[in-house]
């Protein structure tokens, strides 16, 4: 039957779903595979102000093209049949190999935060998402959120059974709320402890990630691009991608599920933008990075980490291209101590519109490692430099005062004033008191100065399609 369809519409016009007749569909493709083929709708001409009925006219199949850049795009296909039983028949035929693709969503638990960058994901999720949703028949139940942490709050709560995925509307913040959200309660659900992180339990059902943020990191990881439609074809074609997960921990207790996180310069920007959120979106961010630079100071800690054993193998084949790439893959901790700017600690490549090539290009969305970035104290326009290397093609991370390492956990402890003297009467903040900036997928969490980082193999399914993406082969990563 699928063939059938095929062969059949070889002689069809192209046209979008707004009518506009396009570039005949012989001129650009043999055929159409059903697999890129979404909805299926009788095509009828009927009166103005006529709800039901009309003149049957044919079949219209709605299908997902990809463009240029890995952005898809929506267009209408139209099998012209006066024949009612022709035409129902055909309908019938096509609807059950729709019907037989597993992964595609009928039901979807959606979130808006309205609050999103310019506070466009309300209008972007009606105007553009969900007509999409409506005409490939998948039943939505929406929530527009009204505080930080309203989203956790329903998924603890609510019958994730009635849903085959949950979608977010927002940016990276959103994104990572929402997954945490679900992250814990697929452990109450299994009956874990929250706290107990070693090997947590899965997440239950599939996340999609509607881009409408500043930056949109984890959509553009995900997608290759930041493309509203692309996103909205990915989760109703019901492509799936593994993704590793973060577990952030304090001595005691489970503090956030995420994907990539930053501490120094990262979090400190993060944190001066949003005391001046009343201020345009661009603006308040340029003026974070200017101020952060002007007053730019390292933090004094110590990190442990666990070297990744994954990359030996990786280690032989690329040992030509790759001399500077060390690696003694043991189960031994090791530890570094210093003034360091900022450290990343990232579980996926963080592709953006900033840094095409991605702020931690050395991991990949699934491999079970994680990225581990340190820039040691150095002078402001050195570190300048650095940050301009993000946004070309050079390697950022070819200088003298930054490390990079593949590694499967991280031990983050902030050295306090108090450690470092032997003056006893030295008045500084109680350690156990003291919190500190973290920026966690572009959410700033205020955290104690010890934290334990665990990355978690293939935790959760995004809708989504993982993008390759080219290395630079004289970029050098060292787990030593």
């Amino acid at each position: 039957m699928e063939q059938g369809v095929v062969s059949c519409i070889n002689d069809l016009s192209l046209e979008d779903l707004t009518g506009d007749s396009r570039m005949g569909l012989q001129q650009k493709e043999e055929y159409v595979e059903m697999k890129d083929v979404f909805s299926i709708k009788l095509k009828r001409r009927r009166f103005v102000g006529q709800q039901k009925g009309g003149l049957l006219l044919g079949i219209a199949i709605f299908v997902c093209l990809k463009k240029e850049g890995n952005k898809l795009k929506d267009s209408m296909i139209t099998l012209n049949n006066l024949s009612e039983d022709h035409c129902h028949l055909w309908f019938r035929c096509l609807k059950e190999i729709l019907n037989g693709f597993p992964n595609r969503p009928k039901s979807l638990k959606v979130f808006v935060n309205p609050s999103s960058h310019r506070k466009e994901a309300t209008c972007i999720y009606y105007e553009q998402v969900a007509p999409l949703f409506k005409l490939a028949d998948i039943r939505t139940d929406v929530t527009v959120t009204e505080y930080e942490g309203h989203a956790v709050a329903l998924l603890k709560e609510c019958d994730l059974t009635l849903f085959n995925g949950v979608v977010c509307v927002g940016g990276d913040g959103t994104a990572s709320e929402v997954a945490h959200g679900l992250l814990l309660r697929a452990q109450i659900d299994a009956g874990r402890d929250r706290n107990d992180i070693l090997e947590p339990t899965r997440a239950q059902i599939p996340l999609g990630i509607i881009p409408a943020g500043s930056t949109n990191i984890l959509a553009h990881t995900l997608n290759g691009v930041q493309h509203v439609l692309t996103a909205t074809l990915h989760i109703i074609l019901g492509h799936l991608q593994s993704v590793d997960v973060c577990s952030f921990s304090s001595p005691s207790k489970l503090l956030r599920f995420g994907f990539s996180s930053m501490f120094g310069f990262g979090s400190r920007t993060l944190a001066l933008a949003e005391k001046h959120r009343w201020m345009p979106s661009n603006q308040r961010k340029d003026f974070a990075v200017i101020k952060t630079l002007a007053s730019l100071k390292p933090e004094d800690c110590e990190l442990s980490f666990l070297p990744s054993t994954r990359l030996q193998q990786d280690v032989e084949e690329n040992r030509q291209n790759q001399e500077s790439l060390k690696c003694d893959s043991t189960d031994e901790w090791k530890r570094i101590q210093g003034h360091f700017l900022n450290v990343s600690i990232m579980a996926i490549p963080c592709l953006c519109s900033m840094a095409p090539r991605g702020l931690a290009p050395n991991t990949r969305l699934d491999d079970g490692s994680i990225a581990l970035i340190v820039v040691r104290n150095t002078s402001r326009p050195e570190f300048v430099k650095h940050l301009k290397r993000y946004s070309s093609v050079k390697n950022q991370f070819s200088f003298p005062f930054i490390e990079t390492y593949i590694v499967e956990e991280v031990k983050v402890h902030l050295r306090t004033q108090k450690e470092n003297t032997t003056d006893n009467n030295l008045n500084s903040v109680d350690p156990e008191k003291r919190s500190y900036p973290w920026n966690i997928d572009g959410d700033l969490l205020e955290w104690a100065s010890e934290i334990h980082v665990r990355v978690h193999p293939q935790l959760i399914k995004l809708y989504g399609e993982n993008v390759n993406i080219v290395d630079n082969p004289k970029e050098s990563c060292s787990c030593i």
